[in-house]
């Protein structure tokens, strides 16, 4: 095969770890890995934005050989930082499959990307902070403030300008959002060219966390009545699950059985996700970060499409989505329910 967390919560994922890991640690080899035996794995090639910290169960599925048990030979394909580019690659069948963020390959799904999404993998993984010179410590405080994000399709400009919306305020008009390459986005906020700053983990847990009191953190994915929404998930080709469902479920049971042996392992976790951390970065920070997510948080079935269903629906109060598309029949036909067959 190729190789490429507040306290509150970790206290709680730290008690709760062993528990949420027991139905897929102990799990037996799945009927995929039977019938391909001594035949060999199948071979999937799975899109991959290597630096994003979401994505360490799929490297801790490498190394723990979760994706061998359930019959998988799996290469990772790298897409740098660009998830935009892994749907388009599994869309169009240069990748079997793929995790990215639901904020940024929703919009591409509505438009007809030929890729079912099969597993929520996690929650908590977007903020929002501002310098503590601004004075900005809510979201009302933005009105009439720029934001700086790394391009205008963001996930993080999208699920902020939900939480706008959410208060009362116009999240294209109340607020400026600036574009800035991810070198420079910090930058930005240090120089006060922009009033606060939107982006993913690890950067912005390290931007929080690395000067205390240098930044405080105005909004999360995991706050504001958003805790129990998943923020990242399974997408697989639509070609792969019709015609191969068997492969299609195993590979999604060996993904979410990576998430749960992030909660109880996170070291493992942070080890196969090291070489690919930011430079001077050690296991302690990794793991950190992976605590203070929710990688309790993989949602399947009714849950998963009533999740996708909130997203669309609140995607077309902000006028991404179209104001014809009908948000459940949306998630209805997005999701594909691999596991029950």
């Amino acid at each position: 095969m190729t190789r490429i967390a507040s306290g509150r919560r970790h206290l709680l994922k730290t008690a709760l770890g062993a528990t949420l890991a027991a139905p897929f640690l102990g799990a037996g080899i799945g009927s995929l890995a039977r019938a391909q035996g001594a035949g060999g794995l199948k071979h999937i090639r799975f899109a991959s934005n290597a630096s994003s910290i979401c994505l360490a169960p799929v490297f801790v599925a490498i190394d723990q050989g979760i994706f061998a048990k359930h019959g998988l030979d799996i290469e990772i394909v790298n897409f740098g930082a660009s998830t935009e580019t892994l749907l388009e690659a599994i869309a169009t069948g240069k990748a079997d499959g793929g995790v990215g963020m639901a904020l940024r390959w929703l919009k591409a799904l509505e438009q007809g990307f030929d890729v079912k999404v099969t597993a929520g993998t996690h929650g908590g993984c977007m903020r929002l902070l501002s310098p503590q010179s601004t004075g900005i410590t809510d979201l009302a405080d933005l009105k009439g403030k720029s934001i700086g994000v790394t391009d205008l399709a963001a996930p993080a400009k999208n699920f902020f300008s939900i939480q706008l919306h959410d208060i009362g305020l116009d999240p294209e008009k109340d607020v400026k959002w600036r574009a800035f390459s991810a070198e420079v986005l910090e930058l930005a906020a240090e120089r006060g060219e922009v009033d606060a700053i939107a982006d993913g983990d690890p950067k912005a847990y390290f931007w929080l966390h690395d000067t205390p009191g240098k930044y405080v953190q105005v909004a999360s994915n995991l706050d504001h009545g958003y805790e129990n929404r998943v923020c990242c998930i399974v997408g697989i080709s639509g070609n792969l699950v019709r015609n191969d469902p068997e492969t299609s479920r195993a590979l999604t049971r060996a993904l979410l059985e990576a998430q749960d042996w992030t909660v109880a392992k996170p070291e493992d976790a942070a080890k196969a996700f090291l070489p690919n951390a930011p430079k001077g970065r050690s296991i302690e920070d990794l793991v950190a970060v992976l605590a203070d997510q929710t990688h309790d948080h993989h949602p399947t079935g009714a849950d998963l499409r009533t999740e996708i269903a909130q997203y669309a629906s609140e995607l077309r109060e902000i006028n991404i989505f179209r104001r014809s598309t009908d948000p459940q029949a949306f998630a209805d036909r997005v999701y594909a329910d691999v596991l029950s067959a």
